[in-house]
């Protein structure tokens, strides 16, 4: 099975992320409906990235994460910027489950890449930071709207700088690696 992390699309999504939580955390105060409409964009973004990833791939093979990722992503932002009324509570739910789904997937992936770059604990601790922020939105759903802003935007901001950290690493170690690489083709 492959799955490739090209450095470009992780540095995207660590920019998107960087940016997500800068805006929340100048601005904690926004309304229900700017935070829809920041998250929104910010998943699409991320979404696409891992779309344009999965189809930047030069074979057809496994490419399964990348697009499940990609379209999870995608389908956060449509739903959320189609329903702008969505009440604070789904809202937190949707972000929530999105975040475990993510951070589940970024564990998976760091286990994997530990024989093939350094410092694969970035991708780890990325996804297990992501996993614990969206248990906290499930189980502490309504503790204070501006509490829960703080806690998106510094969840925000350590998952960009953590993706980008590793997309300079990915970049040092020629730009791309295969997570699963494909096994060599058998002798003729």
């Amino acid at each position: 099975m492959e799955l490739s992390l090209d450095w470009r699309s992780v540095g995207l999504r660590g920019l998107a992320a960087l940016a997500f939580g800068i805006v929340i955390l100048v601005w904690p105060g926004l309304t229900v409906t700017a935070l829809l409409f920041v998250f929104g964009v910010f998943v699409l973004i991320d979404g696409f990235a891992h779309l344009v990833a999965a189809v930047g791939r030069g074979g057809e093979e496994n490419r399964g994460w990348l697009i499940f990722e990609g379209l999870a992503g995608v389908a956060a932002g449509v739903i959320t910027l189609v329903w702008p009324d969505i009440t604070a509570l789904a809202l937190l739910y949707i972000i929530g489950a999105w975040a475990v789904i993510l951070g589940a997937i970024r564990i998976f992936v760091a286990v994997r890449l530990r024989k093939e770059i350094p410092n694969e604990w970035m991708l780890g601790i990325s996804g297990s930071l992501s996993v614990v922020f969206g248990i906290i939105l499930f189980v502490a759903p309504v503790s204070g709207a501006l509490a829960i802003t703080w806690l998106i935007g510094f969840f925000g901001l350590l998952t960009g700088l953590l993706l980008l950290a590793l997309a300079w690493r990915l970049h040092k170690n020629h730009g791309r690696v295969d997570v699963f690489p494909s096994p060599p083709p058998a002798p003729a």
